[in-house]
Parts: C-alpha cells; structure tokens; sequence
C-alpha cells in the first residue's frame, strides 16, 4: 500500500503542486514539478524538512530591548522548539551589529543564530 504526499513547492516563483507517492518509506514517484529544484526540495521535506528560525533576542543597554535575528542555515523542523527555547533564555549586551553572531553553534547543529539589525548602546 502506498501513501501520496502534496506539496507546493517554494524554491521558485512557479509553486509547483508536486505529489509524491511513498511505499515502504520509500518515494517511488514524483510528479507534477516543472524543474529540478521540485524534485530537491519535497525530498528533503520527506527526508528531513528544514527551516530557516526568525526570532527575537533580549538586549541590555540598548536603544531597542530586542534585536531581531535568524539562523544563518535552515535547522531541522524537528529542533526548531528546542532553537526557540535557547532564543528565549538568550541576553546580549549593545552594541549589536548586523550579521554579528549572537549564539555560535546553535544547541550543537553547527548553525549560528545572527543579527539582521543593528542596536545601539544607550549607556
């Protein structure tokens, strides 16, 4: 018995509506993508989805009390709560500038969480 999976996908401007049937843990077709990049993408969603994480960090001192910051490469789905709980407890100190890394090595996945903003030192 096979399962089908529906996807758009997201890599381009197209949005393919892409199905996959899966037998045994296994795809064994693949229909419905205009490119290449169709077929890469569901396969990682099927393999191991992965997302770029967005969030908020705390600054001390600064002229924000937050700065904005993502991951410099998608983190498996599966390990996004636990990246958001370490985002959560995470406090920096201003001057912050954009792209500094604000966690190195993100909960051991070899990602860093960086800045997309600067902040200012009030004090």
């Amino acid at each position: 018995m096979s399962e089908v999976h529906r996807f758009i996908c997201v890599v381009c401007p197209r949005g393919c509506e892409i199905e996959v049937e899966i037998q045994k843990g296994k795809i064994i077709k693949i229909t419905g993508n205009q490119c290449i990049k169709g077929i890469d993408y569901v396969k990682q969603e099927i393999e191991e989805a992965k997302r770029i994480v967005i969030s908020v960090v705390k600054v001390k001192h600064g002229d924000f009390p937050t700065v904005s910051v993502k991951t410099n490469r998608p983190v498996p789905k599966k390990l996004i709560p636990a990246v958001m709980k370490k985002l959560a407890r995470a406090e920096v100190k201003a001057p912050i500038k954009i792209g500094q890394i604000i966690i190195k090595n993100v909960i051991d996945t070899g990602v860093n969480v960086v800045a997309t903003r600067p902040v200012k030192k009030t004090f």
